[in-house]
């Protein structure tokens, strides 16, 4: 399946959870042919995520419509700033109101923390999301990610080679499990290993891992461990990693730092859809070269 073609199935997916019994208010309060424009207005600064995912919702309920993309993704706006245009059927854009708007909302949410995050690093570390994802979302929270000026781990389990807590105790050790990846992955690939003490990060760098993950390390734990691992090896930091964490951490010397938080607890991007009556007849406000619907 195209990634097109999974977007619309998750939209109707979630179109179908507000229309499964149609939509009482407006087809008893709207008549069929009206038409209405909207504009979704930032009601606090805010990274812009989601603009497609948003369109589709209107156009899977009015083929004809219009969406007037105003900046891309990625962009900053500030409070009162409207960014999104939609033309089309009332009934439409008034039944794809509150999915389009969730679906913004939340990854605009998501880059705007990672902006955060981005800032706080001031370019001297990586900052990476991780696979605590939305069941489902996972291709849009790690677009939302890259707005923000972050970047992507692995995209799945078969992506790479991540040896982690559960891995090792049931391999028996660090070693025997690193031992056994090298074995069995391509020799394009790099292993990666969880460690919790300098114990284990010595374990990992006789047995020849690439990447050491420092899990839940404090400050002055990931000073002391950077310095014994000492360039043998590339360096990521995760486990509560707060924003406040950012700034002092990025001086240390490590490469990544992966913030789970990112997708998993940011919070809802202020999105509002401010709507207004088109006259009938009149000329469309939104041309129709603006952001096509996509064919079927």
């Amino acid at each position: 399946m195209t990634f097109a073609k999974s977007l619309d199935a998750l939209v109707l997916r979630a179109l179908e959870e507000d229309l499964a019994s149609g939509d009482i208010t407006t087809d008893a309060t709207i008549s069929e042919d009206a038409l209405a424009i909207a504009e979704a207005v930032a009601k606090s600064p805010l990274v812009v995520s989601g603009i497609e995912v948003f369109a589709r919702c209107f156009y899977a309920l009015d083929p004809g419509c219009r969406v007037e993309q105003l900046v891309e993704e990625g962009a900053l706006v500030n409070k009162g700033d409207v960014f999104l245009r939609v033309e089309g059927n009332t009934r439409a854009l008034l039944k794809g109101e509150r999915t389009a708007l969730n679906f913004i909302q939340r990854l605009s949410g998501t880059a705007t923390l990672t902006k955060s995050y981005v800032n706080a690093a001031s370019g001297r570390v990586r900052i990476c999301d991780t696979r605590k994802t939305t069941p489902g979302l996972r291709s849009l929270e790690r677009a939302a990610v890259r707005h923000g000026g972050g970047h992507n781990h692995r995209d799945c389990l078969g992506s790479a080679v991540m040896i982690k807590d559960n891995h090792i105790a049931a391999s028996g050790s660090i070693s025997l499990a690193v031992k056994a990846a090298q074995s069995y992955a391509p020799h394009t690939s790099r292993i990666e290993v969880e460690v919790t003490n300098h114990e284990e990060i010595a374990e990992a760098l006789h047995a020849g891992a690439d990447i050491l993950l420092l899990d839940n390390f404090s400050d002055d734990e990931v000073g002391a461990a950077i310095k014994l691992v000492n360039q043998r090896a590339i360096v990521e930091l995760s486990g509560n990693m707060s924003l406040e964490r950012i700034a002092p951490l990025a001086q240390l010397g490590a490469d990544i730092i992966s913030i789970g938080a990112l997708t998993h607890s940011a919070p809802a991007a202020d999105i509002s859809l401010r709507m207004r009556p088109v006259e009938e007849g009149a000329p469309p406000l939104i041309m129709p070269s603006a952001m096509p619907s996509p064919a079927p």
